[in-house]
């Protein structure tokens, strides 16, 4: 066994009624015409924890068609957006007053530590109150310099009803980075969580209904991605899709959704690198890499899961990381301590020991981990924290999204290999640099091609702060100003004054 520092199964005590789920549609709350539920087991404990109702197109149509009424009728995108704010404001209020209900639910049906179940929720509230802000600050544009006669306007107007489908990883942050900027805009929504984790987005309906939210302005789904979300994405009474998850069903979505020429936007994966100059704080820099590849079990869209490291530092480096990596709380996520907790199921993680094995096999090596964790009292769901150097940039593991607490090593010379190394992958969601250097910081940031640049910290988020990816890590942006225009139309208005308009078709 690995020297690691675990937290084991202990007298804490799971819920003990399983938490059950109705779809939410158009205000009220429905089985499946089926019958059918889907129960979710608890990665860290082998238990049931919640049981979803499993949606078929019946209620796909039916959450669709009350989302187009209420968006057609106005309730929601034509009163004034002091109200809407209202809205949003008392929502992310009532967020905030259910932190540890909603924190409970989503480490046990993640395996995420509840530690950081309750910092994404909490945190959550404060992406409402942005959006609120956002709703009443919205201008176009007015142009008064076109002649007397003319006066044009630019205007900003709700796309329509947006269907969002969210993942597993992190649902209530993700939904919450989408569904109140939309709402703030005046769209109307159907919404689909993972079938992993359902549990946080079904038990949001209820603090929509308390804030105040007119009927069938959004609406809950449950239920698995083929028929939920397949339709969803391609019906025509859809106008915009917001899609978050792998690049491979990302393509899918996009396929889909062109039936119809409907705008679609989508954070995807990617392979986020962190470059050591030379130069860097060293202690700083492998705390971040520690952070950035195990937070979350590296099940993370942000994760850092390869290290560019200066060829001279690199031993050093990798021993620093590997000490850290030792220290970090693995184990019972319930545990208020604990750091880094399951695996969301056994599928993935055979894919990530797979993704480690076929490496070794080529020749990389192993300085920590490598295979999966059993946690005494727990279930087989973990994998221990994994450290690969001697890792070639045409490996899979260099160039696929491993998705779990695996960190790769590569070495370069000079900032232009880096950068080089860095650019060299389809991805391009997030980069990050370490050095005390300007210049190399700036010229890191230039060259990048990455929707995010890190300098000396990593994964620092904000509401203000607009999030998203380049090649195929997506398309579009969430959060910040760009995140809520994305749900905009815009519109110009041309006006004559007076009868000035010379006449085409003279007299005969």
């Amino acid at each position: 066994m690995l020297d690691l520092n675990l937290r084991v199964h202990s007298d804490l005590h799971l819920p003990s009624d399983i938490v059950t789920h109705k779809h939410f549609i158009d205000g009220q709350y429905l089985e499946s015409a089926s019958g059918d539920v889907t129960e979710r087991v608890a990665p860290s404990h082998g238990v049931v924890v919640s049981r979803a109702a499993k949606g078929t197109e019946a209620e796909v149509n039916l959450a669709v068609a009350a989302a187009r009424r209420a968006f057609d009728n106005g309730r929601w995108c034509r009163i004034a957006a002091k109200e809407r704010a209202i809205v949003l404001t008392k929502v992310a209020d009532l967020i905030e007053q259910n932190v540890e209900r909603f924190a409970l639910i989503e480490s046990l049906e993640s395996g995420k530590p509840i530690s950081q179940a309750r910092c994404e929720v909490g945190g959550a509230a404060e992406l409402w109150r942005f959006a609120a802000s956002l709703a009443r600050t919205s201008t176009g544009e007015t142009h008064n310099n076109l002649g007397d006669d003319i006066l044009a306007m630019t205007v900003k107007e709700p796309i329509g009803v947006v269907s969002i489908i969210t993942p597993w990883n992190f649902p209530f942050w993700i939904l919450s980075q989408k569904l109140p900027f939309a709402l703030a805009a005046g769209c109307t929504c159907v919404i689909k969580p993972s079938e992993f984790t359902p549990s946080t987005t079904a038990m949001l309906a209820d603090l929509l209904v308390q804030a105040g939210m007119p009927e069938g302005v959004c609406n809950i789904v449950l239920g698995h991605g083929d028929p939920v979300g397949a339709l969803m994405t391609s019906h025509s009474d859809v106008d915009m899709v917001s899609f978050t998850g792998s690049t491979a069903v990302g393509k899918k979505v996009a396929e889909v959704a062109s039936d119809t020429l409907k705008k679609v936007t989508s954070e995807l994966g990617g392979k986020n690198p962190q470059v050591i100059m030379p130069d860097a704080d060293l202690d700083a820099a492998a705390d971040a890499v520690v952070f950035g590849v195990y937070f979350n079990v590296g099940q993370c869209c942000n994760s850092s899961s390869r290290i560019i490291v200066h060829q001279d530092i690199a031993n050093a480096f990798i021993e620093k990381v590997v000490a850290l990596s030792k220290k970090v709380v693995f184990g019972n996520p319930l545990h208020a301590d604990t750091q880094v907790g399951a695996i969301v199921t056994t599928e993935h993680q055979q894919k990530i020991d797979t993704y480690v094995q076929d490496a070794i096999n080529q020749g990389a090596t192993v300085h920590l981990g490598g295979a999966g964790m059993h946690v005494e009292g727990l279930s087989n769901q973990f994998y221990q924290p994994t450290v690969i150097s001697n890792v070639r940039p045409d490996m899979a593991i260099s160039r696929e999204e491993v998705f779990g607490p695996v960190l790769t090593v590569l070495t370069f010379q000079t900032l232009d290999e880096a950068i080089q190394i860095t650019n060299d992958t389809e991805y391009g969601l997030s980069a990050g640099i370490w050095s005390e250097n300007i210049n190399n910081c700036l010229e890191f940031s230039r060259r990048a091609n990455a929707g995010t640049i890190w300098t000396n910290t990593w994964m620092d988020g904000f509401p203000e702060v607009t999030f998203g990816g380049m090649k195929q890590s997506g398309q579009g942006r969430e959060i910040g100003q760009y995140g809520f225009d994305e749900f905009l139309e815009i519109k110009s208005m041309v006006m004559r004054i007076g009868k000035t308009r010379a006449p085409w078709v003279g007299d005969t």
